[in-house]
């Protein structure tokens, strides 16, 4: 089983609940999807770590076969490429590697060579085998450093949690596509509320079953709950705001491994999560 855990802003508690319902499950996979900010990392602080990079193929373009015919120009939609004094000139930062470029060219002038976006990290802890994809520091899409992650992590065939990225972007469309079921992390939050109701309809747009986590929560919030009543989206769990939660997570400690009611929590989510998806 598979379970994406996910929210439409950062810092509403997705990591925390990521890493703590692996830990409530004891045998894990948990793969940090979060690439440009992969920060489950520090509360497991995996061991025996490899590390593998992850490439792109970026076009190279033979000059003497080129005849200046324009026509990987026009055909690139992502606006990658330019026709500079005879020659075509590629932006590798907005290049998206589909190899469109080489299979329109007519004289056969467009080669490809390899460019590192990323690599992904492997090790573990305990049971929990940790999978991180870590974005190389200016690349402008995920996409490439996560589907390698996913590859690494699902291969396994284990429970499998998935820290996805915040927002509703192409990446999370990209972590959340392989999941059995999809955790909606929010903070009652007018904020948290739009956010996460952007996720809750991607995930709808992609047949995912759902369940929502309510983080730091004082009191209920009315516009919150009109919105899962309305929407037939169920609350599985409400994490009240307390001081030693914020404290744990600043130590980088996995709560559920220090508070056994919290455990208890997590574990029953993890059941009924199980008996919801499909």
């Amino acid at each position: 089983m598979t379970v994406a855990v996910l929210s439409g802003k950062g810092g509403a508690g997705k990591t925390f609940a990521a890493v703590n319902l692996a830990a409530a499950a004891g045998k894990a996979v948990y793969i940090d999807c979060d690439v440009e900010e992969p920060n489950g990392r520090l509360f497991w602080q995996p061991r025996g770590v490899t590390e593998r990079p992850v490439t792109t193929a970026l076009p190279v373009f033979d000059p003497e076969k080129c005849v200046g015919c324009r026509s990987c120009v026009d055909f690139c939609r992502f606006n990658a490429l330019v026709y500079v004094k005879k020659a075509p000139m590629v932006f590798p930062e907005v290049c998206h590697a589909c190899g469109g470029c080489a299979l329109v060219c007519p004289q056969g002038a467009v080669g490809e060579q390899h460019r590192k976006v990323g690599v992904v990290e492997e090790g573990n802890r305990d049971q929990i085998h940790v999978v991180t994809g870590v974005l190389r520091t200016g690349e402008v899409s995920a996409v490439p450093v996560i589907r390698a992650a996913l590859s690494a992590g699902l291969s396994r065939g284990d429970l499998t949690i998935i820290d996805c990225p915040p927002g509703s972007g192409c990446p999370v469309m990209e972590s959340v596509r392989e999941a059995d079921y999809c955790l909606l992390v929010t903070e009652p939050t007018a904020f948290g509320l739009h956010n996460m109701a952007m996720v809750h309809q991607l995930c709808r747009l992609l047949g995912k079953p759902c369940g929502l986590l309510i983080n730091r929560e004082e009191a209920p919030y009315a516009p919150l709950e009109d919105y899962c009543a309305r929407e037939g989206l169920p609350i599985l769990l409400r994490i009240p705001y307390r001081r030693q939660l914020a404290q744990w997570g600043a130590e980088g400690a996995v709560a559920v491994r220090r508070d056994e009611a919290l455990k208890a929590e997590f574990t029953r989510l993890l059941r009924e999560i199980g008996g919801t998806a499909v």
